[in-house]
């Protein structure tokens, strides 16, 4: 039984949508999960043939799992995760059960914040920074005239803009610093520049070196106690001067990182001084974004990157291109959901593709700290990335939560 084993899923997103393309490509679907609350709602993951309830972050456990499914007859394919916290233990495995044409060395190096900055220190696209060690002692008499403010305080291995901080001050810069160490004194804090500037996300796929663009995309981002992206627009068309600065980048880092197959994303900052890398992911982004690239140019993204997992050859080719722009929802007030209205509204407005709500009844619902605190998204298209935004921004304002206001 040709079977794919996927390590952790969202219950929507990059991470389910890989397991939907896998069972239509005809293939036999395990999912390892630690999450019990999937478990009790396995009716809910039709697309997933077996479910498997296991600690995901010990490896030797899965090790004896995979074994185990060997025996009662599966020929596990490809190995694989889209979740930040389980791509390179799957990659692992898929090195020592599977063939794989992914790098591991290349995925551990960008799932560490701190790794991809030193790795990448001498390019003029990496940001002034400086690595806090967990047993260096804090000099912020040393530190402080190191950077002219603003500046960004992060943990390395911050995802979904979870620990990554703004300070605008020196008292800020000695808050934020001092919280990271007292909430992980064995991990690495990394203060850098702040990059002001136009914010692009890229989607790419390398196959034998060639590297492949699968869409680029505006943010916009909503600043509160963290750096949100609440709104996402599909470049159907990238002008020359964008695109040109973007592939510099992106081929550099590829050639640095020696990436002869793989998917990943960038977050670049388009500054007065060139562009800047904020980030390198060794996946495709989650949430909305696989639906998203799906509206605007006709191919699916994981099923690309799957197809490249198990040997094939991806194709990166555009069907048609659509203005494609995604807007999600926030709120800014902690309470517990009692109702939502305006989803029918939502789906029935012009240009909607999709509209989809997260939260259920009596789920509480907080001001964003990280991107699992978006609680909504609509995708909207139009004839032009004018007329997409003002379609999903008019459906998303039909969609409200109702709900008991709590105390902090």
């Amino acid at each position: 039984m040709k079977t794919i084993l996927f390590i952790g899923t969202n219950k929507s997103g990059s991470s389910r949508d890989v397991i939907i393309a896998a069972k239509r490509l005809g293939y036999y679907t395990v999912l390892f999960t630690n999450n019990e609350k999937q478990f009790q709602q396995r009716e809910e993951y039709p697309d997933v043939h077996q479910m498997i309830l296991i600690d995901t972050d010990n490896i030797l456990e899965m090790k004896q799992e995979i074994k185990r499914l060997r025996s009662k007859g599966m020929d596990i394919k490809t190995i694989v995760s889209f979740i930040d916290s389980y791509v390179y233990s799957a990659s692992l495995l898929c090195d020592e059960f599977c063939h794989n044409p992914f790098s591991s060395k290349a995925i551990l190096l960008m799932n560490n914040k701190e790794e991809t900055r030193q790795f990448l220190k001498d390019q003029p696209y990496t940001p002034v920074f400086k690595i806090i060690k967990p047993n260096e002692e804090i000099s912020f008499e040393k530190l402080v005239p190191q950077f002219t403010f603003p500046v960004m305080v992060k943990s390395p291995n911050s995802t979904g803009s979870k620990d990554a901080m703004l300070a605008e001050n020196a008292d800020q810069l000695k808050k934020h610093t001092l919280m990271l160490r007292e909430r992980d004194p064995k991990d690495s804090i990394i203060v850098e520049e702040y990059i002001d500037g136009d914010q692009y996300l890229v989607e790419a796929v390398v196959f034998n070196k060639k590297v492949m663009i699968a869409g680029v995309i505006e943010q916009e981002v909503t600043k509160g106690k963290r750096f949100i992206i609440t709104g996402y627009g599909v470049m159907a068309n990238v002008p020359n001067e964008i695109m040109k600065g973007i592939e510099e980048v992106l081929h550099s880092l590829v050639k640095q990182m020696g990436i002869v197959n793989g998917a990943l994303h960038l977050e670049l900052r388009r500054s007065k001084n060139g562009w800047k890398l904020i980030e390198a992911n060794p996946r495709i982004s989650g949430g909305a974004m696989n639906k998203m690239i799906q509206a605007a140019f006709g191919y699916s993204l994981v099923e690309e990157t799957l197809k490249l997992l198990l040997g094939g050859t991806p194709l990166i080719v555009p069907r048609y291109k659509k203005y494609v722009f995604t807007k999600y929802l926030i709120v800014d007030e902690k309470g517990i959901l009692e109702r939502v209205t305006g989803k029918g509204r939502a789906r029935r407005s012009p240009g909607v593709i999709e509209v989809y709500v997260k939260p259920r009844k009596g789920t509480l619902l907080i001001p964003p700290l990280s991107m699992g605190h978006r609680y909504a998204y609509v995708i909207a298209s139009g004839q032009s990335m004018d007329e997409a935004k003002q379609f999903a921004r008019n459906a998303i304002n039909e969609i409200k939560f109702h709900m008991k206001k709590v105390q902090d």
